[in-house]
């Protein structure tokens, strides 16, 4: 049987406010733990939350940024439950309504709908050892932007793209670092099959706070192969039922955590200390007006710059790329060169090393530098590369590393031409083989005079003087 695969997303977003939801103290990472509390984030009695203003407005450029309706009016709801790192034994989040709703983001093919986007306080953190546990609830009261697609992706790879469309448009309008590994960008896959065709939807299992678009990916795959296996087994409705489940990246495979919880559990009502959030129109234009996002840059990066699509898509796919790049055209390189040796020859090596363009030794400005000597045949293309290997582990200048490793390219004609006579000389049998019709010998004299000028000669000009000489 062939069977459709049916995915849903639920993504938790840090904003980078300064200070938290409720309350004013900070939200700064890695601080001494428990330090960063006061009465209302350890939901002391009598202590009172009151809405972080900033937060809204963060809301209010993802709704923008999305094509999604932002409302004017939204209100705090109380979702129950107890974990040790949720002092108050509840959630102040948006269930019935949130301040965003109805959106949608374009990847290749197709649009995914984003049924709301709501705010809410995230929880602390439980730190577990081999005999016991301890909370640091640094984190409690943190801004989140939880934000929940509707089950449009069809495969891993669609909810991959997704995800990396939506972290580069946070990152775009700064609302959040969007760190994966920090926690800032933590993500629940909801996942479920059915036969092609039916449209019915099935049991779907709840993969919880996947912090890696790799393991995200691994786990949906490993999902899917185990719901799948059920069904072909005459197992599923034994195997298969409403749970969140965790993915354990040793071992590949997703384990059960508990049964999922259904609104009801929850006991949801309205937050009672909390005003409900209204935003006036003139808010609602003031944060509206948000920066150039990806699909836009890109767009522009085609019209002005003329380049490929899929280019102008590489470059925009993130931001600290994109102004890269930008800097790059800004101090003076070709837009072609600097895609090739940004894109190509300088994140090749970042990848080797595990990097991203924000952690790279070498900036734009110098980046820029090294491409012009090539645009202008100071050096040659394969001298490029060599330049570029010793900038990635010398802190110096294009001009220094060239000088350095001697890999100037000599324009002069008349010193091509000494090259070229010493080689002919040195194989006049050759030149008479050449001279009597033997052309693919010409190859071969090109890379004597090439050898014997190191690679420092201009290939365009030794292609050029040799043929004559010949």
């Amino acid at each position: 049987m062939d069977f459709e695969i049916v995915i849903g997303l639920e993504v938790h977003v840090q904003l980078n406010t300064e200070t938290k939801l409720f309350c004013s103290c900070p939200t700064s990472f890695n601080e001494r733990e428990n330090s960063n509390t006061c009465p209302t984030c350890l939901a002391l009695p009598g202590a009172l939350p009151v809405i972080n203003r900033e937060a809204v407005h963060k809301a209010i450029q993802l709704g923008t940024a999305i094509d999604a309706t932002v409302n004017k009016h939204s209100k705090f709801d109380r979702k129950n439950y107890f974990y040790p790192d949720s002092p108050s034994a509840y959630q102040i989040s948006q269930f019935y309504q949130p301040i965003v709703e109805n959106g949608y983001i374009d990847i290749e093919g197709k649009r995914v709908r984003v049924a709301r986007a709501h705010l809410e306080a995230d929880a602390g953190k439980n730190i577990h050892e081999p005999n016991y546990s301890k909370v640091d609830l640094n984190r409690a009261g943190t801004p989140l932007l939880e934000i929940v697609s509707e089950p449009d992706m069809r495969s891993s790879d669609e909810a991959i793209e997704y995800l990396k469309k939506l972290h580069s448009i946070l990152r775009y309008i700064d609302i959040s670092d969007a760190n994966m590994q920090e926690g800032s960008f933590r993500c629940d896959a909801n996942v479920s099959i059915r036969p092609k065709g039916d449209e019915k939807l099935y049991t779907r299992v709840e993969i919880k706070n996947i912090n890696s678009f790799r393991f995200i990916q691994k786990a949906i795959d490993y999902e899917v192969e185990r719901q799948v296996e059920a069904w072909e087994d005459g197992v599923y409705e034994d195997e298969v039922w409403q749970e969140t489940r965790l993915y354990d990246a040793n071992k590949n495979e997703t384990r059960s955590m508990r049964g999922k919880e259904e609104a009801a559990d929850y006991r949801y009502f309205p937050e009672p200390d909390l005003l409900e959030v209204e935003i006036s129109d003139e808010a609602l234009e003031r944060y509206s007006k948000i920066p150039e996002l990806p699909d836009q840059k890109a767009e522009r990066f085609q019209n002005e710059l003329k380049i490929s699509e899929y280019d102008a898509k590489v470059i925009s796919s993130s931001i600290e790329l994109a102004h890269y790049f930008e800097d790059m055209i800004l101090h003076g390189a070709s837009a072609k060169g600097s895609i090739t040796w940004l894109t190509v020859e300088l994140l090749g090596r970042l990848n080797k090393q595990n990097l991203d363009i924000s952690q790279s030794p070498i900036d734009s400005k110098k980046l820029c530098s090294l491409v012009k000597a090539i645009e202008d045949k100071t050096i040659s293309g394969k001298a490029g590369k060599d330049v570029l290997d010793y900038l990635m582990e010398n802190d110096i200048s294009v001009d220094d590393a060239v000088e350095k490793l001697g890999l100037k390219q000599v324009n002069d004609d008349g010193a091509i031409i000494s090259i070229i006579d010493e080689v002919m000389n040195s194989n006049m049998d050759k030149v008479e083989q050449y001279r009597g019709g033997k052309d693919k010998l010409f190859g071969f004299f090109v890379g004597q005079v090439m050898k014997a000028s190191r690679g420092s000669a201009n290939p365009n000009k030794v292609n050029e003087l040799l043929k004559e000489k010949l």
